[in-house]
């Protein structure tokens, strides 16, 4: 066998020692380019989604931007119709409001409606401080006030029961339904009732606001609920779907009736207002109708502080899984994604970078069209000034609405010093 040259053994060794080095220059190069491929996958996707949810919000505010316009053109009668009297009963469910019963009564017994017949039923819902005494001695001195006490029963929807029993003591021809921690403008029946009459409405919602202190969480609840508000004339102006708050609602007393109630709604603790509005639109969808007037304008206090603020956006989030309205229900769907894409952003952005860059962007975006919505809200309610801090409170917002909407669909909540958990197993859905 003959054998090589030591300088070819060399030779193969280098070549071979080249091949090796290619080789793993071409994996490593393929690996590289199969990682930026997936990062640029990923950046298009989420800017793709992004821009997607981006567009349906900002197409949903500008929708309530137009409702809000258009909410404040309706006219309304200016007194009676027909010369006849009008009897309204206002229905105040209390509970532990010895703190807040006498400013109620005090701002509902200075109503000024020459042409409406008025009596006030509070219904003390067991409470536990001097509530019912303080109700009584009010009785003695005006025969237009009542009180019907309640026992303390083993049920979820307190309220329900306390607004049924009202009603059912009631004489007037349209209900008007409040809270005891609330006051009113004097003018307040007088509007309501002007509205009622106004085209045989039988439901009218009107609008509620917050006292505002110089405290972070005064002014988140302010800027938080007055969008809500804002939202509720808009949707109710546009039809677009059906929300009112239970603070500052009318209807007729016959009309409750006919929709059974809250048949098919009683379960839950909650909803006796916006899913006994909806019921009463299946039958009467022209016979809603929404007072944006400062008479009209319901004034209360915001939460105390955070733990109860959370406990009470937790209850009006638990009834959106039993909208039977689906036009509101797919607008928090997506209203709900929205807010968690910002979550997926931030968790995506430690593999891909850009993503954090998208997230700014899209909720500056968010925040330019939130506001554009707001002024003239904040306008109406003379809020303008607490604007100053919404964009800074925006990465707090959309963190609340995470948490409190994922609490209200599986958690339980403290209300009126009663702990509710929300009935997993109800099928039944308002019927019209």
């Amino acid at each position: 066998m003959v054998k090589q040259p030591a300088f070819f053994d060399k030779r193969l060794q280098i070549w071979a020692s080249l091949g090796a080095l290619g080789a793993k220059k071409l994996v490593n190069l393929t690996c590289t380019g199969y990682l930026v491929f997936i990062s640029l996958l990923c950046q298009m996707i989420l800017e793709v989604v992004s821009v997607v949810l981006g567009l349906i919000y900002a197409g949903i505010l500008c929708w309530y931007a137009y409702g809000w316009r258009i909410s404040g053109t309706q006219k309304f009668h200016a007194q009676e119709v027909n010369g006849k009297r009008l009897a309204v009963s206002v229905i105040v469910p209390a509970r532990n409001e010895a703190g807040n019963i006498e400013k109620c009564l005090e701002s509902l017994l200075a109503q000024k409606a020459p042409w409406v017949d008025l009596e006030m039923i509070v219904v003390d819902d067991a409470s536990e401080d001097q509530t019912a005494e303080i109700v009584r001695a009010y009785m003695e001195k005006n025969d237009r006030i009542k009180l019907l006490s309640l026992g303390n029963l083993h049920q979820q929807s307190h309220k329900k029961r306390a607004v049924e029993a009202g009603i059912a003591a009631a004489s007037g021809t349209l209900i008007a339904c409040t809270d005891a921690d609330c006051t009113h403008h004097p003018q307040w029946i007088e509007t309501l009732a002007r509205a009622y009459n106004h085209g045989e409405k039988k439901f009218v919602a009107a609008p509620v606001v917050y006292h505002t202190v110089p405290k972070l969480v005064s002014v988140f609840q302010t800027l938080d609920f007055m969008t809500l508000q804002g939202i509720t004339a808009a949707s109710v102006a546009t039809r677009f779907h059906t929300m009112c708050n239970g603070a500052n609602i009318a209807y007729e007393r016959d009309v409750f009736y006919q929709v059974k109630g809250f048949e098919g709604i009683d379960k839950l603790p909650t909803g006796d207002d916006m899913l006994l509005m909806h019921k009463i639109y299946l039958q009467y969808p022209d016979g809603i109708a929404y007072v944006r007037r400062q008479e009209a304008i319901v004034y209360t206090d915001a939460a105390p502080g955070w733990g109860a603020f959370f406990q009470q956006r937790i209850r009006w989030a638990s009834k959106a899984a039993f909208y039977d309205d689906k036009r509101i229900f797919w607008v928090l769907v997506v209203v709900y994604l929205f807010n968690v894409w910002f979550l997926v952003l931030l968790a995506v952005g430690f593999w891909v970078t850009k993503a954090w860059l998208t997230g700014l962007v899209l909720m500056a975006l968010k925040t330019i069209a939130e506001l554009a919505f707001l002024v003239p809200v904040a306008g109406f309610f003379q809020k303008s000034k607490w604007l100053l801090w919404f964009p800074f409170l925006e990465p707090l917002h959309i963190a609340y609405t995470i948490s409190a909407g994922w609490l209200g669909r599986f958690g339980t909540y403290e209300w009126k010093g009663r702990s509710i958990s929300k009935p997993a197993d109800l099928k039944a859905r308002p019927q019209g």
